[in-house]
């Protein structure tokens, strides 16, 4: 079972058990991999019809379900209760990713926007995908690691984790590297481990 098989695991057991709507939320969205969240975000902003960064009951409940979540009309209602804790009626969008996001420690965070800021030379926040093509060293991922898989593969599919699915405008935001890193990070125990990945997969 590889790594990322067995958080997959290990958070549809804790969806089972999880008392709390938003840790259930959390953990159906990690079941479907260390990509999940970015993923989540994207469809959030491809179906906030408005583009005003929030939703509606009505397309928060269209994000669950294209996104294949399955939640009876009770557990949709404390889920979107405890986004909506202001009782507006919608969900901010920066609100949402950040309640919804595996927490990362403050060492981890700070290794991951480290490696961000290597690859946004110019500071705007955006690089391309090109940046992360160039500047990415795939030899040390876990999966390369164990062997489960090729640099090549590791990278096609680092690269097409942050497009392919759902919105292609061929950048990668700070929140967007974040989201994704934090999948990898729940799978991940040690600290120490997980920030030399990040050191040694960005050179840093």
């Amino acid at each position: 079972m590889t790594r990322e098989d067995a958080m997959k695991e290990a958070c549809a057991h804790e969806a089972e058990h999880a008392h709390d709507p938003l840790e259930k939320l959390r953990c159906l969205v990690l079941t479907r991999g260390y990509d999940s969240i970015l993923q989540f975000g994207k469809m959030f902003r491809r179906l906030d019809e408005d583009k005003n960064l929030t939703l509606s009951k009505e397309e928060f409940l269209d994000v669950l379900n294209q996104f294949g979540l399955d939640m009876s009309s009770d557990e949709f209602a404390e889920v979107y209760a405890a986004f909506d804790e202001d009782g507006t009626g919608s969900i901010n969008y920066n609100e949402f990713l950040d309640k919804l996001r595996p927490e990362m420690n403050e060492a981890r965070i700070e290794i991951v926007e480290e490696a961000f800021a290597k690859l946004d030379e110019s500071g705007d926040g955006v690089v391309t995908l090109d940046d992360v093509r160039d500047k990415y060293d795939a030899s040390h991922h876990p999966k390369v690691l164990s062997e489960e898989a090729t640099e090549d593969e590791v990278l096609l599919k680092f690269i097409g984790r942050f497009e392919a699915g759902v919105s292609e405008d061929g950048k990668v935001t700070k929140d967007e590297f974040l989201d994704y890193y934090s999948g990898l990070s729940k799978s991940i125990d040690d600290d120490e481990y997980f920030i030399t990945v990040i050191k040694n997969s960005w050179k840093l």
